[in-house]
C-alpha cells in the first residue's frame, strides 16, 4: 500500500530490525520502506556478528495506521526480525517538555537568606507600598500565562484540558526558544464563559500578559473583549491574531510575486471561525477588494438565517455581490484562496479554475484543503501549514516576537495597528529582492524574525526602544524605585 497522504516528522518512527547480513540487505530494507510510501531519514547499524546486522531505521509516515503498515511489510520480508517499534513523537514527550529553572544559585545560607527568607521581606513590602515594582522584582516582567480550555484543540476539537496539555507546553517552549519569553501553560477545567474570565482575572497579577489559545469560537471572542476590558495588561488570542499576522505577511510577498495590488483582488476564506475571522477582519483592515467567507453552512452572505453575530459581521462587510454557492463555485475566477477549516475540500481542477496568477494558502493542518501537490499544477504560489512543504505559514513567526516587544515596553494591550506592523516585518525579513514562488515567507528558524516583530511592536506602542536585557532594566524603569531594592 502506498498513502496518498504526505508523511511528515510528526509521525516517525524508529524500527529496529535483525537482518541476514548479505550484502543487500539493508538496501531491501530501505526500499521495502520507500514502496510502503515513507520517507527513510536514518539508519544505524546498532550491533552485528557474522550472520545478523541489527539495525535502527528511522522514517517519517504519514499517519499511525500507515506507520503499522509500513512495519507490516518489513515483517514480511524474508529474513527480517522486527524487535521493536518506536512513536518518536510520544519518546519526546515523555515526562512533559518545559521546566522550573532557578536563576539564582542558592549555593550559601548567605544566597538564601537574600533569596528567602528573610531578606526577601523587603522585597514583599517595597511591592505592597508600591504594586508597580512588581514587574520590576518579579517574573511578571518577562512572563506570560498560556491559558486554554481544552475546547478547540488544534484539529482535535474539544478534547479537554488535560488533553490540551501537551499543546499548551509545546506553545511554551516555543514561547522561551525564539522569543525568550517564560511562558506557563494554564489549562483550565471549565468552559464557562464567566468562569474563564473570572478565573484568568484573578492570576493576572503574576504575569505580564495572557495568551489565549485554543478556545473554541465564538466564545473565545467575547473571553477576549472582556479581559482585555478588565485586565492592563496584553490579551492576545493566537488563534486569531497570531495566524492573522503571518498569512498578512505572507499574503503581502505573494502579491508581489503575481504582480497584484491587495485592493484589487478577491480572497475567499474557507472557515469563519476564530482564526478566518480575525484574517478577514486584517485584510479588511488593509483595504483588500473583496472576500467570501465560508463555512460549514455555505457562503456567509446578506439575509441567511441563523447567523452568530460575528457571521452577520463578515456578511455585512465582505461578499459585495451576495453570492450563496458552494466553495467550488465561490472560488471561480477569484485571486486568492485561504483555507483555515478543513483537509481535502478541493482538487486541483477547482484551482483551476481561479483567477490567472493565483495564490493558495492551504493552511488545515495536517492535510491542507487542496493537495499541495495539486494545487502547484494551476496556481502560481502555494503555501501550507506544513513544515515539511514550501511557504510554511506557522505562527510562531509572530507571537514570540509580538509578545517580547510587548513586553519589552510594558504595553497594557494589544491593538491592530500592532498586528499590521507585525504581519509588514515579517514580509520585509524576507526582502522584495528574495522573495519567489517558494519563498514569500521566512523560516521559523531565521534569526532575524523574532527582533524585527519585536522592534516593529515597540515602535507601535511608543517610538523605539532598547531591545530586551534581562540583566539590565531601562532607565525609565528605575525612576522611583526604592534605591535598596537593587
Amino acid at each position: 500500500m502506498v498513502t496518498t497522504r504526505l508523511p511528515s516528522a510528526g509521525f516517525s518512527i524508529t524500527i529496529r530490525i535483525a537482518v541476514t547480513a548479505d550484502a543487500s540487505s539493508i538496501g531491501r530494507l530501505t526500499t521495502c520502506v520507500g514502496e510502503a510510501g515513507a520517507i527513510v531519514t536514518a539508519l544505524d547499524v546498532v550491533d552485528s556478528d557474522p550472520t545478523r546486522v541489527l539495525v535502527d531505521l528511522t522514517c517519517d509516515t504519514a499517519d499511525s495506521s500507515h506507520a503499522d503498515q509500513v512495519v507490516k511489510q518489513l515483517e514480511e520480508q524474508d529474513g527480517v526480525d522486527v524487535r521493536k517499534v518506536s512513536d518518536r513523537t510520544f519518546l519526546l514527550h515523555l515526562g512533559g517538555k518545559i521546566e522550573v529553572q532557578s536563576k539564582v544559585a542558592l549555593r550559601t545560607r548567605d544566597e538564601l537568606s537574600r533569596a528567602y527568607t528573610p531578606g526577601v521581606a523587603r522585597v514583599c513590602m517595597a511591592i505592597a507600598e508600591n504594586p508597580a515594582d512588581a514587574r520590576r522584582l518579579t517574573i511578571k516582567r518577562n512572563t506570560v500565562a498560556v491559558v486554554s480550555d481544552g475546547s478547540a484543540v488544534l484539529g482535535l476539537g474539544n478534547i479537554g484540558p488535560a488533553a490540551a496539555m501537551p499543546v499548551m507546553e509545546g506553545k511554551a517552549a516555543l514561547f522561551k526558544r525564539f522569543g525568550g519569553v517564560d511562558a506557563w501553560p494554564v489549562v483550565l477545567d471549565t468552559q464557562d464563559t464567566d468562569e474563564i474570565v473570572r478565573i484568568v482575572k484573578a492570576i493576572a497579577p503574576a504575569y505580564g500578559g495572557i495568551n489565549l489559545e485554543d478556545i473554541a469560537a465564538p466564545r473565545c471572542f467575547e473571553i477576549e473583549a472582556r479581559l482585555r476590558e478588565q485586565l492592563d495588561i496584553p490579551v492576545f488570542h493566537d488563534d486569531q491574531h497570531g495566524t492573522a499576522i503571518c498569512v498578512l505577511a505572507a499574503l503581502t510577498n505573494a502579491l508581489r510575486v503575481v504582480g497584484k495590488r491587495l485592493e484589487d483582488v478577491r480572497v475567499v476564506v474557507s472557515g469563519a471561525g476564530a482564526a478566518g475571522t480575525a484574517i478577514m477582519k486584517l485584510l479588511l483592515r488593509q483595504g483588500v477588494g473583496d472576500i467570501i467567507a465560508y463555512d460549514r453552512k455555505g457562503a456567509l452572505h446578506r439575509g441567511m438565517a441563523d447567523m452568530s453575530e460575528t457571521w452577520q459581521w463578515l456578511a455585512d462587510h465582505t461578499n459585495k455581490d451576495n453570492y450563496s454557492g458552494d466553495l467550488p463555485g465561490a472560488i471561480v475566477g477569484a485571486d486568492v484562496f485561504i483555507g483555515v477549516s478543513a483537509p481535502n475540500l478541493l482538487s486541483g481542477d477547482d484551482i483551476a479554475r481561479m483567477a490567472d496568477r493565483s495564490i493558495v494558502f492551504a493552511l488545515a493542518n495536517p492535510d491542507p484543503e487542496v493537495d499541495p501537490r495539486a494545487a502547484r499544477q494551476h496556481a502560481a504560489v502555494v503555501a501550507t501549514g506544513r513544515s515539511d512543504q514550501p511557504n510554511q505559514i506557522n505562527n510562531v513567526l509572530a507571537f514570540p516576537g509580538v509578545f517580547r516587544g510587548m513586553l519589552d515596553v510594558s504595553a497594557k494591550e494589544f491593538t491592530e495597528e500592532m498586528a499590521l506592523a507585525a504581519a509588514r516585518a515579517i514580509a520585509d525579513v524576507v526582502g522584495e529582492d528574495k522573495i519567489n514562488p517558494t519563498v514569500i515567507i521566512p523560516s521559523v528558524f531565521d534569526p532575524k524574525v523574532t527582533p524585527a516583530v519585536a522592534a516593529a511592536i515597540r515602535a507601535a506602542v511608543k517610538g523605539p526602544a532598547a531591545p530586551h536585557n534581562a540583566a539590565a532594566l531601562p532607565e525609565a524603569e528605575l525612576d522611583g524605585a526604592p534605591e535598596e531594592t537593587f
